[in-house]
């Protein structure tokens, strides 16, 4: 026998059990970009999580991100499907790093950076975990390094 708790009440999901996300039952009322489908799975909102947030992000084929920080969020992005691309700048140029199935990525908080999916045919599906519940996002007009504190 399964133990499914109803979450649909009106009162917080309860923090006295483990809680399970059906893959049907993602939440797709996140802050959206043109060409990415943001779907929420872990949440205050949804579990009654309070430092994680996990999603999946859907990105179409030959679609950027602009250019961006997280803010004060750790961000871990593991890549599905596809062959998305990080950009960050080094202090010297652009550094481009291009994924495939099965990879990592760590954005530290702060550092600016953009996400590509340069492929015109295949989208990338990204699993994203943040150390914050807002998803902060702050655009910047271009990438620059991140200054040492």
């Amino acid at each position: 026998m399964t133990f499914h708790p109803d979450l649909s009440a009106s009162a917080p999901p309860s923090r006295a059990h483990i809680h399970h996300v059906r893959a049907g039952e993602l939440v797709g009322d996140t802050a959206q970009t043109a060409g990415m489908t943001r779907l929420e799975a872990v949440s205050g909102k949804t579990v009654g999580s309070e430092r994680i947030w996990t999603g999946e992000t859907h990105v179409a084929p030959a679609t950027s991100s602009g250019n961006h920080h997280h803010g004060e969020a750790e961000t871990s992005i593991y890549v599905v499907s596809g062959r998305p691309a990080f950009v960050f700048h080094d202090g010297v140029g652009e550094v481009r790093i291009r994924t495939g199935p099965g990879d990592y990525i760590f954005v530290p908080p702060f550092v600016p950076h953009r996400e590509e999916n340069p492929d015109p045919d295949e989208p990338a599906v990204v699993v994203i975990s943040r150390s914050t519940q807002e998803g902060i996002v702050v655009n910047v007009p271009e990438l620059t390094p991140l200054q040492a504190p």
